[in-house]
């Protein structure tokens, strides 16, 4: 499932192309994703002109000048795809319909903004902007890992008694919101601590090394357009590049990349989610 890089890539590929351009028409082609669809979804956007897009979580908020908001999830598999329009160094015409095209938006201007979404794990839905923050996608959330709000005193605070697993504690998206199981295993090899060590037994000194790598981790994986494992494409249809850099996800068996340790990656197996890791480097 796409992660906060993945999703924060798609939201920069899309925002030249619709902020402050107007949605000429909406193609709603069926009435539910993972849940439902909006009542009058295609009426209510289109002639609404983009005010702004945003990231929250794992969300794109797409603010629209009648003053509601489109949410977007991926889901596991939803891409939002650009055609008609040039995006960085590339310009796709339009293609061919497929079967998996669920919501288009035809942008003046001749831009095209396609979400396909094979599994159909995917999600939208409209909300006023000044409720959205209380929308039960994203009431409870913790705050954002490249935010502010986010600090060392907050993670320490947050993490105090716990008795979970850290890498269950990073993925409570009440902690802190946006971190999967890619990026939390990355996190947690670089600051060298073990999947399984019970939260509030690391010392505050160690929960507070995170919050740095935390974000390192996140902006290395955003400036790489993510990690591409199945599914994800960013907006203008390329790959992200991050699992080329992938210090021990994915590397069961294979030699920890630490120079001077010949330790083997080891995958365990935490609430269903594979977590991987160094036993000679995470402690």
């Amino acid at each position: 499932m796409p992660e906060l890089p993945e999703v924060e890539t798609v939201r920069r590929g899309l925002e030249p192309v619709m902020t402050d351009t107007v949605i000429e028409s909406a193609q709603v082609n069926r009435p539910d994703l993972r849940w439902p669809l909006p009542v009058n979804m295609s009426e209510r956007l289109t002639g609404q002109r983009v005010v702004g897009l945003r990231r929250r979580s794992k969300y794109i908020l797409c603010d629209l000048e009648g003053g509601e908001t489109l949410l977007i999830h991926l889901g596991m598999s939803g891409r939002m795809l650009i055609s008609g329009a040039q995006v960085g160094a590339f310009a796709h015409p339009h293609p061919a319909p497929e079967k998996h095209d669920h919501v288009v938006l035809n942008m003046v201007g001749g831009a095209r903004i396609t979400f396909n979404d094979a599994r159909r794990f995917g999600a939208m839905d409209l909300a006023q902007t000044s409720e959205v923050d209380s929308h039960k996608w994203l009431a409870g959330l913790g705050p954002e890992p490249l935010g502010n709000a986010f600090s060392e005193d907050h993670l320490v605070a947050r993490l105090k008694g716990r008795k979970m697993p850290i890498k269950s504690a990073l993925l409570d998206q009440k902690i802190v919101a946006g971190l999967g199981n890619i990026y939390v295993c990355e996190t947690l090899y670089r600051a060298g601590i073990h999947p399984a060590r019970q939260a509030g037994a690391i010392s505050e000194r160690r929960v507070r090394s995170m919050v740095p790598i935390i974000r390192q981790v996140l902006e290395e994986a955003i400036a790489a357009g993510g990690s591409s494992l199945r599914d994800f494409r960013q907006a203008d249809g390329e790959l992200g590049y991050f699992q080329h850099n992938f210090d021990v996800y994915g590397r069961e068996g294979m030699t920890c990349k630490t120079q001077e340790c010949q330790a083997e990656i080891r995958r365990i197996v935490q609430s269903g989610r594979s977590s991987f890791y160094c036993p000679a480097c995470q402690r």
